[in-house]
This record gives structure tokens, C-alpha cells and sequence, in this order.
């Protein structure tokens, strides 16, 4: 607002009483004289950022019709003081402060310090409109992976909240607009002690982990509609109790009634060529009910690495007479077994796989890696002449489905990894283990590609009470949710005392073993010649489980005399035995090699590499931006060479 001299108007107001001809003068002067305004900062402006309406498509096949990606524009911010909930981040309608970013999202990306691995909290932000304003519907926000804990607001409204890392999760979405919406979701990836995977301090200060914390939406986000009745979950279970027989399909579906009344819903579809006739069900309002079908597919074609097989289902359904959105999904039929001697078949014949590790981890994009990063893994690990790999936490759904298509076994594992007895003791983290292992069967047991479900990765290498508690509740769950596939744990490779009782109720025991590499614990590990005496000792104490090398590798980054660690030369004579020990061990299921591209693990790690550079993990036979190392050629000719799925004989155990 414009204001003028006081010193002037002060004068008016004295000459009141003056003469008309003198106060016009003064009224005059009083005009000329220059406006003026106070001082002011300018207001700071945010990003330009206007609503979108979200298209109809998903990034992966597998579910339900009706998903819309929540992509484009995204906008993020850092909250370093924690303070986003006073300030009411989740209501602001202003941008200033926010910037644009893409879901996926890893605010990590190339920040490599300990405050990145220790975590922090972040806010996303959308605006969207609804892409159908048909009355009657009901909406449903899917996030494939947020780490770690998540909170959702819609319209400044809580809506949901979630805990853990890398499985999706959905949140039913109340008073919805027709027209802008706006959600807003705080990611707290500070993990602590009793999380999984466990965060805190290591026995070093610096933040544990044996990957990296990459912090915020991972993994993209959907808008789900439904109309009327959800398909919420659908389970495809196929078996096969003959070989050369017909195999049978156990398809359970779960509904949820998302209206005000009650609806009778009926369900139909096929496997392939086979009709399936679910029937109907009467679901009342609020309410979930179950549907379930067992077929039976006559002379099925298997799936397998060197054919895999998909059969097609797709379920469609009314509710009310009204048609639901449908389901679709691709299955394959396969057998797997742990043979009475301890060692893993599918289709009849015995596996002596190899494959890799792989953490998601890129130089760009951190742990939010796109689908075409991960056909170059899927690429990468054909051209190796490789048949599996496994990682420390659940797949995302696109490289599942990659791996049915492409014939890639996968070793299926909860973050369970190196949670100290102290912890695990706890009811907590035992149920959070369980609600881990059950999210990822339900989620993820409809591909043929996983060969096992792994209970977790390196607990005590002594087992106690906490993690005999653990093995029995974590083996018995998921012979509940899914008795066709095994159970395994990949176990630290130290000399155990005895035959520790607590692994019995595994089907596979997996063994980490760097011995040559890592010293262990007084240098136990150090001698590479105790490594075929151990793997010997652990199929005496367990020759009817299968038993498979789950991790071994050694860094290589330069060129140097053979005998130092951490040159090419050492890391070629270091494989070369230790392959050649696996070879001479018929009993072996299989061997994955430790990992499939560097990775970043956390600050201070070295890898076991005298002049390692933190925090990368540099074993693998690609580089961290996607290049050859000097022991790819090894290891491509030794996959390559192996006999991966032989005969039906028996193998026996070592005297």
C-alpha cells in the first residue's frame, strides 16, 4: 500500500482554517510529491507443478485389471529436523521447498556418507485426478516398496501407514474428490536395531547393514479402482504327483466387498485351455470371502530353466449382476523335491545350479533401478550361463516375471539378515518376521521361477533358544501358506559345535562360504583347504537335507601378484580352487557366487580387499556401471561347463 510524507499531512492539518486558494496550493505540492513503500522480500516461489490424471497401464503383468501408474511428476522433500508433522507438510497447498522429482525415488543416490546409510525422513507429494468419476467406485493406492516406514494422507487426511521395506502394500482410499487429490506420504527410513533388516551401530560404530539403506518410494505406485468387489488376493498353487501324470491346480481367490450392501459374486476364468468354475459367494458389506477351484491340466507341458512354460489365467467376475474388475496373471507347472539322500530335483532331475547375488543398486538411480536395468541383470546372468540368483530381500514383481519368462530360478528370501540373538529373542521381531515371510509367499508364490522360500541370511553361526524358536515358526508358516515348494536358511559358514538340532526342520541348508577369503572368527576361515573338510562335516550332520553354497566370492579391482588379496590375479587362482572344490562335491545342490554387479554395502566395508574403497562391494563380474570385470570370463566358462540339471541318480554322502 502506497502511503505518503507525515510531515506534509501535518501541515494539512494545520492549515485547516487557511484561505481556499492557499490549501489548494498545498494540496498541489502534496501530489507532486513521490509515492513510496516499504521494503519488502520478495515471496520465495516454488516449482510450477499442476495435477495429472493417471493413465491406465501397470509396469508389470502380473494382477489386477484396473491399475493405473501413479507416474510423471512427483514432489519430494528432505526433513532433517523431523518437523514435517508440526509444520503440516501433509497440508500445504504452497511448493515452496518441494522439488520435482520421478517415483521410483532413492534420495540416497550418490551419497554415499554415513548420515545416507543412517537414514532420515522425506516427504513425497501428488496431486492427481481421478481417471474415472463414475459413481460406485471404490479406489485403492498399491506402493510396490517404501522403505522403511511409511505414512499416507489423502487431502490432508491419515489413510494408512506401513513398516518395512521391499513387499508392496495397499491402502483403501475414503472421501476421495472427483477433483483434485492430493496424497502425501512421509518415508522414515532411520531403521532401528529391532527392524528388518536390523539398523544401528555395528561392533565398528558405523551403521550395520549388508546393503545399502536406500530410503524412499523404491518401487512405483498405483492407483487401483474397484468397482463394487475387489479381487483382493489370488493364489495359484499347481502340483504334480506324477511326473508323467496330470498335474493338479489349486486356485484360491479372496474378495472384499467395498459397498454398502450385500453382494453375491460370482467368478469364472481359464488356465490356458482348462475352464475354471469358481462359482459364487454372498459377501456382506465390509466383508471378505473366499472362492476356490481345484482343476486338473492333463498331459502339462513344465516349466523349466532350459523350457519355461507359462500357462495364461485370467479371472473375470460380477458382483450383483455388474461386472468387477479382473485378474490375470501367468502360472507354470513344475516339481520340486528334496530327494531322501538331501538334494534338490525339479522335474525329476537333479540341480547343481549356479548363479549369483544381486542387490539393486545404481549409480544414477540408487535402489530405485528402472525395468530396463533390470533386463540387463535378467541379460547379464543368461550370458553367464548362470540358472539362479538370490538376494537378502523379495524380488520386485517385474524381474519375478522376468525370470519365469526367461527361465531363471530364484531364491526367495526375507530380510531377515544377521539379527543378533538379543533381538530375535524378541515376540516383536519374530512376529515382524512372520508378517515378512507371509507377505512375500502371498504376494510372490504365484511364479514358478522361485525354487524355495528362504527364512533369512547368517544368524548365529551357534544357534540358541531365539533362533530354534525362529527356524520352527518361520519353517512351519510357510509349509502352511505353501507345502509345494522347500524351506531353507543360508547359514554363516563357521565350524558349528556338534550338529545343531535347530536346522532339522529346514529342507535346505545354504553355507556362505569365503574361506581363503574372510578370516572369520581367530583366522578360522583363513586357510582355503578348510573349505571342502567343511562342506563335508555339514553333510554328515545333515544328509537328508539338500544342501547348496549360497555365497562365495573374493574382490578383484587391479592387476598385482597372485598372493595379494584384492588383485585379479588372487581373485582368479582364489576361484579357480574354490570352483574346482565344488565340482568334487556330488552332493551339492548348487553354488551362487557373491554378486552378479558391485554394489555399495555400507561406509567403512572393504570387501576383505586390503585397499578396498568403501562402501562398495567389488566381487562381481560386472562393474558398477555395467562393465566387464576380468572374472567374468571364469566364471562364464565354468557356469558354462557345468552340468546344472542332471540325471535322476542318487548322490552320496561324503565318508
Amino acid at each position: 500500500m502506497l502511503t505518503r510524507s507525515t510531515g506534509a499531512l501535518g501541515s494539512l492539518r494545520r492549515l485547516r482554517s487557511t484561505s481556499p486558494l492557499a490549501l489548494l496550493v498545498l494540496l498541489a505540492a502534496l501530489a507532486a510529491l513521490p509515492a513510496t513503500a516499504p521494503a519488502q522480500t520478495p515471496a520465495p516461489a516454488g516449482p510450477a507443478y499442476s495435477p495429472d490424471t493417471p493413465s491406465e497401464q501397470a509396469l508389470y503383468r502380473n494382477g489386477n485389471d484396473g491399475r493405473f501408474l501413479l507416474g510423471g511428476q512427483w514432489l519430494f522433500r528432505r526433513d532433517p529436523t523431523d518437523g514435517g508433522i508440526a509444520f503440516r507438510f501433509y497440508r500445504q497447498s504452497s511448493t515452496v521447498g518441494w522439488s520435482p522429482v520421478q517415483v521410483p525415488h532413492d534420495w540416497t543416490a550418490g551419497d554415499n556418507s554415513t548420515q545416507s546409510m543412517l537414514g532420515g525422513v522425506g516427504w513425497y507429494r501428488k496431486d492427481f485426478r481421478l481417471p474415472d468419476k463414475r459413481k460406485g467406485l471404490a479406489w485403492i493406492l498399491r506402493f510396490e516398496s517404501a522403505n522403511y516406514r511409511a505414512t499416507v494422507w489423502l487431502n490432508g487426511r491419515q489413510v494408512g501407514e506401513h513398516a518395512g521395506g521391499y513387499l508392496p502394500f495397499e491402502v483403501p482410499l475414503e472421501r476421495v474428490k472427483r477433483g483434485v487429490n492430493r496424497l502425501v506420504v512421509r518415508i522414515d527410513s532411520r531403521r532401528l536395531a529391532t527392524d528388518l533388516p536390523p539398523g544401528g551401530a555395528a561392533l565398528d560404530g558405523l551403521p550395520r547393514g549388508g546393503w545399502w539403506n536406500h530410503s524412499g518410494l523404491i518401487r512405483e505406485v498405483y492407483l487401483r479402482r474397484v468397482q463394487g468387489v475387489d479381487i483382493e488376493n489370488v493364489r495359484v498353487s499347481p502340483t504334480l504327483p506324477k511326473l508323467k501324470g496330470s498335474a493338479r491346480v489349486a486356485v484360491e481367490v479372496t474378495l472384499r466387498n467395498y459397498t454398502d450392501g450385500f453382494q453375491t459374486v460370482a467368478l469364472r476364468g481359464r488356465y490356458g485351455r482348462v475352464p475354471i468354475r469358481l462359482g459364487s459367494a454372498g459377501i456382506p458389506a465390509g466383508a471378505t470371502g473366499v472362492l476356490s477351484r481345484t482343476i486338473t491340466v492333463r498331459k502339462p507341458k513344465l516349466w523349466s530353466p532350459q523350457d519355461p512354460k507359462l500357462y495364461t489365467v485370467k479371472l473375470t467376475g460380477t458382483a450383483g449382476g455388474k461386472a468387477i474388475e479382473g485378474y490375470g496373471l501367468r502360472s507354470g507347472i513344475r516339481r520340486i523335491e528334496v530327494t531322501p539322500d538331501g538334494r534338490l530335483s525339479l522335474n525329476g532331475r537333479l540341480l547343481d545350479v549356479r548363479g549369483f547375488g544381486l542387490h539393486e543398486d545404481n549409480v544414477a538411480t540408487g535402489g530405485a533401478v528402472t525395468n530396463a536395468i533390470r533386463d540387463r541383470y535378467v541379460a547379464w546372468t543368461k550370458e553367464t550361463g548362470a540358472t539362479i540368483l538370490r538376494s537378502h530381500e523379495p524380488w520386485s514383481p517385474y524381474l519375478e516375471e522376468q525370470a519365469d519368462r526367461k527361465g531363471i530360478l530364484l531364491w526367495s528370501e526375507i530380510p531377515m539378515w544377521a539379527a543378533p540373538s538379543d533381538q530375535l529373542r524378541l515376540a516383536s521381531v519374530q512376529a515382524e518376521g512372520v508378517d515378512q515371510l507371509r507377505s512375500n509367499i502371498l504376494a510372490n508364490g504365484n511364479h514358478p521361477s522361485i525354487l524355495l522360500w528362504s527364512i533369512g541370511n547368517e544368524l548365529a553361526s551357534q544357534p540358541g533358544p531365539p533362533e530354534s524358536a525362529w527356524i520352527r515358526q518361520a519353517t512351519r508358516t510357510a509349509k502352511e501358506l505353501d507345502p509345494t515348494r522347500p524351506v531353507a536358511l543360508a547359514l554363516i559358514g563357521y565350524r558349528p559345535v556338534g550338529c545343531p538340532k535347530a536346522y532339522r526342520p529346514l529342507d535346505v541348508v545354504g553355507i556362505n562360504a569365503y574361506f581363503g577369503w574372510y578370516p572369520g572368527p581367530n583366522g578360522s576361515t583363513a586357510d582355503r583347504e578348510l573349505l571342502g573338510p567343511f562342506l563335508d562335516l555339514i553333510r554328515r550332520c545333515y544328509p537328508t537335507k539338500a544342501m547348496m553354497v549360497t555365497e562365495f566370492g573374493a574382490e578383484g579391482t587391479r592387476s598385482g601378484p597372485p598372493e595379494e588379496k584384492g588383485t585379479y590375479e588372487f581373485q582368479d587362482d582364489y576361484l579357480r580352487y574354490t570352483l574346482g572344490v565344488f565340482a568334487g562335491k556330488p552332493y551339492l545342490s548348487g553354488a551362487i557366487y557373491w554378486t552378479l554387479q558391485w554394489f555399495r554395502v555400507r561406509p567403512g566395508y572393504t570387501g576383505g580387499d586390503p585397499l578396498g574403497q568403501p562402501p562398495f562391494h567389488r566381487k562381481g563380474p560386472f562393474d558398477l556401471n555395467g562393465n566387464r570385470t576380468p572374472v567374468f570370463n571364469l566364471l562364464q566358462q565354468s557356469y558354462s561347463s557345468t552340468q546344472q540339471f542332471g540325471g535322476t541318480g542318487a548322490a552320496a554322502a561324503p565318508r
